[in-house]
């Protein structure tokens, strides 16, 4: 019996860090594109979970599309590398941020609900600037950067 209820408790206490970390999911990918997460690498798949934390990267001929929680659209281009540094949603208030680094290539992003309410919790950053969030969408060249 208490085997059975210390299984239950370590899945129950683990279950609530693994969602909280998720920040999206890939929906489109085209050509090579891969997620670096906790030091692995891994193909990127459309149905793939996206944490804070990941960054993807595409190749020559790859593109990915992604659908963050808040319905923050991200588009990268071929040699791509994107890194979510930082995702927080409140699905009830609306209420979070997203930090992401865009080290080289072009990024295209549509804003969600983050943004519409507090844009000053969404910035993205490039090798030579720090972007916060006015508008609804807006194109991101890092230019070539570093691989």
């Amino acid at each position: 019996m208490s085997r059975m209820l210390i299984v239950l408790l370590v899945c129950a206490l683990s279950a609530p860090v693994s969602a909280a970390q998720e920040a999206g999911v890939i929906k489109i990918v085209k050509g090579d594109v891969a997620v670096e997460r906790s030091g692995e690498r891994s193909a990127g798949m459309p149905g793939m979970r996206v944490q804070a934390g990941d960054r993807v990267v595409t190749g020559r001929d790859g593109q990915v599309g992604i659908t963050l929680r808040d319905n923050t659209l991200l588009s990268a281009g071929p040699n791509s590398s994107l890194a979510l540094d930082e995702f927080a949603f409140d699905s009830t208030t609306h209420a979070g941020a997203i930090d992401a680094s865009v080290q080289r290539g072009t990024v295209a992003v549509v804003s969600g609900k983050i943004a519409k309410q507090s844009p000053e919790s969404v910035r993205f950053r490039t090798p030579n600037a720090i972007l916060g969030v006015r508008g609804t969408s807006f194109v991101i060249d890092a230019g070539a950067g570093k691989p």
